[in-house]
């Protein structure tokens, strides 16, 4: 048995806010976390590989996964439906591997209630301000404004649901940002749950106490 269960880490936040970034550091600052690969139903695009940007399903395949339990949150956008299977991830936290998640807060919220809500842990992080969010999405340069209107749109229907998680950053300094977010982490990893071998040790202590009186 592993020393411990690994999480399921949410990071939500508006787009724009930080989110690829400080998971692409949480990664960087420890190699053992896995990105947890979506399923979706739409075609792969030029060079992208099944398994390892997304598993690639038939929308019937995807359906019957869902009916059958196999998927912890599930989502139809765009006239595509989008998924994180379970087997994978329920795999990984056995073996004591932190699985990472980029959902937004419908999907935080199946992940919650699923049977693997126990383990997880959900951090949303917010801009400093609209403003300085919005001056991100400007700096892109790939939007026209009409698209930026619909993101900021978009972003503050994600910020509405920021109470819904375990913890909530303010990112308005990267770095310090990223201390915190390792620091929950590391904190995290230690809850009781998250230790299967501690009910056996607190067994020894108990039988070591009753030898000793």
């Amino acid at each position: 048995m592993a020393d411990r269960r690994g999480l399921l880490i949410i990071l939500s936040s508006p787009s724009g806010a930080g989110k690829s970034t400080l998971s692409r550091r949480l990664m960087a600052w420890d190699p053992s976390i896995r990105f947890s690969v979506s399923a979706t139903t739409r075609p792969p695009r030029p060079g992208e590989v099944d398994g390892k940007d997304y598993h690639f399903m038939s929308e019937d395949a995807f359906k019957k996964a869902v009916a059958a339990g196999e998927m912890l949150e599930h989502a139809h956008v765009f006239g595509n439906f989008y998924g994180s299977p379970k087997g994978p991830v329920q795999a990984a936290i056995d073996a004591g591997q932190d699985v990472l998640f980029d959902i937004d807060w419908q999907g935080a919220q199946q992940i919650r209630n699923s049977a693997l809500g126990m383990h997880t842990l959900s951090i949303f992080l917010l801009p400093p301000s609209i403003r300085e969010l919005r001056r991100r999405l400007e700096t892109r340069g790939q939007d026209s404004e009409e698209v930026i209107a619909k993101r900021m749109q978009k972003s503050w229907d994600e910020i509405s649901h920021w109470d819904g998680y375990d913890f909530v950053l303010i990112n308005d300094d990267l770095d310090l940002t990223e201390k915190r977010l390792i620091t929950i982490v590391e904190a995290t990893r230690l809850r009781r749950i998250q230790q299967p071998h501690l009910t056996e040790h607190v067994r020894r202590l108990q039988q070591e106490f009753e030898e000793m009186t």
